[in-house]
């Protein structure tokens, strides 16, 4: 090694070294990549805390690129950016770990019960279905030929027990070799995982979350991101999307964030339930932990870790849901290798690459029909955390030209107790077209036209409350007065949604009847504020004011709404009724 600049080495004597091939530094091993070659000089980015090395020191290539392994055993993992279980470095090391400490990503010796899909004799290639293995209640692992081996099956796993250390298969190639076919996989981070083709974000994702699915969709294998300022529930949201969303896995990437909230995620998640089983929610979830405080340069490598991780899952035919929380911090350690690799910074200090970095990473979304034949997908919801709030700095607004759904967090509605703080006027969906046949056919024919309305009268609300701001409600004319009330009903009634509690999770069916009641209630006030009747006496009700408690009901008390609905009508004809008999009293 030739100088040693925090979490950047340069050596040199490194003609047989590859570019990204992973080396260990120093007599310590520190794990590290090669990022710049220059003639026999390369600069290494190192995972660990580079404290105490010095210069001289050897540096040792492995002879691959920065990899994973992929088998049984990922799912209720903990790990941290580059792949090492963190369970494992604690029952190993206790509370400390030592520099340049190994362990294996998936325990060698771990034994599962497998059931061989194939046969010796018959033909496999990439993608192909070999074995599977049940590795919690709520996955089924199904273990697929690698896109490098292709051929007869010569040999092939019994059912029963196997170590994820072991062979399934072997594969006589084209040539006449045989090559062993392992349970547990490598697979280069920062190289996507192939599939046959890729289908069009046509059906949704759905969250349970109203203001999510009812006006701001995601696409399966579609992009999204929550940017917010500090306290707006970035965090709060990404758990209610991991616990809710209709997703089979779940991947949390906890990339640069405060090591309490981490700590919370690692105890929060291990009690959840999964709504719909019963089972734990770690029988499908997969947590990468890195925080502020661990080394930038593997900050900069967990955001691939877990798309790897996801692109796994999506090749057996799941669908994928991967939370990076936050790909501001993640930016942030691109800014602080740049630095130190003094290359010219662009705007805020951030390397001229950013957007490129970012289009890498959000473009392995995407819902594909896979090597198995399946369909598949990797939904990514990236948490961005501008400071100050400011939408306009460099990482939003390069996310936004990566991104097709954007919920932007509201600090006021946030401080105003309204969760989700996802601000209506702010955010927006280019999925809501392509998703919009689904709605129709599996909630209602008229989703697409109620979404549109609804979102309409939230506009049409803001030049109102301006108005309403300055001069007072009391000297609007009664159609813009309905309006805004409808927006207050739309707002507290619909929007609103707690975290915790029955009204957690609103399946889209209930969304639909809860604002269809709303809608249902501005077209007959506003026909009676043409007949002359006084906003006063159309909303002063029971029936009225209960349309902000709907959301307490369960999507399968159809009963309950339907009451409401009467309720509601009674009140309106009853409305009507005298202010018939009234004008003709007086004619």
């Amino acid at each position: 090694m030739e100088t040693v600049n925090g979490p950047v080495i340069h050596a040199a004597g490194m003609r047989n070294f590859g570019m990204r091939e992973m080396v260990h530094v120093g007599s310590n091993r520190l794990l590290g990549e090669i990022i710049r070659m220059e003639g026999e000089s390369a600069t290494i980015q190192v995972y660990e805390e580079t404290q105490g090395m010095r210069v001289g020191e050897t540096v040792d290539g492995t002879g691959e690129p920065l990899s994973i392994s992929l088998g049984p055993g990922l799912i209720g993992g903990f790990f941290d950016g580059i792949g090492r279980p963190l369970a494992a470095l604690r029952e190993k090391e206790g509370m400390f770990i030592s520099p340049g400490l190994e362990v294996p990503m998936i325990d060698p010796d771990t034994v599962w019960d497998i059931k061989p899909e194939i046969a010796p004799g018959d033909m496999i290639s990439s993608g192909s279905l070999i074995a599977t293995v049940q590795e919690t209640q709520l996955m089924l692992h199904r273990v697929i030929c690698p896109p490098d081996v292709e051929g007869e099956v010569a040999w092939v796993v019994s059912e029963g027990k196997i170590t994820s250390g072991g062979v399934v298969a072997k594969v006589r190639n084209a040539l006449g070799r045989i090559l062993d076919v392992p349970l547990t996989q490598r697979w280069p981070v920062r190289v996507p995982r192939p599939y046959r083709d890729r289908l069009l974000p046509n059906e949704p994702l759905v969250t349970g979350q109203r203001v999510i699915d009812g006006l701001f969709p995601l696409a399966k294998g579609g992009t999204a991101a929550i940017p917010g300022g500090f306290g707006t529930g970035k965090t709060v949201t990404q758990h209610q999307l991991a616990k809710w969303s209709e997703a089979q896995v779940v991947v949390y990437i906890g990339c640069g964030e405060r090591g309490n909230e981490m700590t919370d995620v690692l105890e929060q998640f291990p009690v959840l339930e999964d709504p719909r089983s019963g089972r734990p929610l770690m029988e499908r979830t997969i947590l990468i932990a890195n925080t502020s405080n661990m080394p930038v340069a593997a900050r900069e490598a967990s955001i691939y870790t877990g798309i790897t991780i996801a692109e796994y899952f999506r090749d057996m035919g799941y669908d994928v849901a991967l939370m990076a929380d936050s790909t501001s911090r993640w930016a942030e350690a691109l800014r602080e290798i740049s630095g130190r690799l003094e290359e010219i910074p662009a705007e805020e200090g951030f390397p001229a690459y950013l957007p490129s970095r970012l289009a890498e990473f959000y473009d392995r979304a995407g819902r594909v029909v896979t090597q198995y034949g399946e369909n598949g997908s990797v939904s990514i919801i990236g948490a961005v955390s501008p400071p100050g709030g400011d939408f306009t700095e460099p990482v939003t607004r390069h996310t936004k030209r990566f991104i097709r759904c954007f919920w932007g967090l509201d600090k006021n509605l946030a401080n105003a107790r309204h969760f989700p703080a996802i601000s209506w006027l702010d955010s927006y969906s280019e999925y809501a077209e392509e998703v919009a046949g689904w709605f129709e056919g599996h909630v209602d024919a008229r989703w697409g036209d109620l979404r549109e309305k609804a979102r309409a009268i939230l506009m049409e609300d803001e030049k109102v409350q301006q108005v309403i701001r300055l001069v007072g409600e009391d000297v609007l004319p009664d159609d813009q007065r309905l309006l805004a009330y409808t927006a207050f009903l739309v707002k507290n009634g619909y929007l609103q949604q707690a975290a915790f509690g029955s009204d957690s999770y609103s399946p889209p069916e209930k969304g639909f009847a809860i604002l269809d009641m709303i809608m249902h209630f501005y077209d007959r006030g506003l026909d009676l504020v043409r007949q002359g009747v006084p906003i006063s006496l159309i909303r002063e009700n029971d029936a009225v004011e209960d349309i902000t408690h709907l959301r307490e009901f369960g999507a399968e008390d159809a009963s309950s709404f339907e009451r409401a609905r009467k309720r509601l009508d009674n009140h309106l004809n009853r409305v009507g009724s005298e202010r018939t008999r009234e004008q003709g009293g007086r004619g």
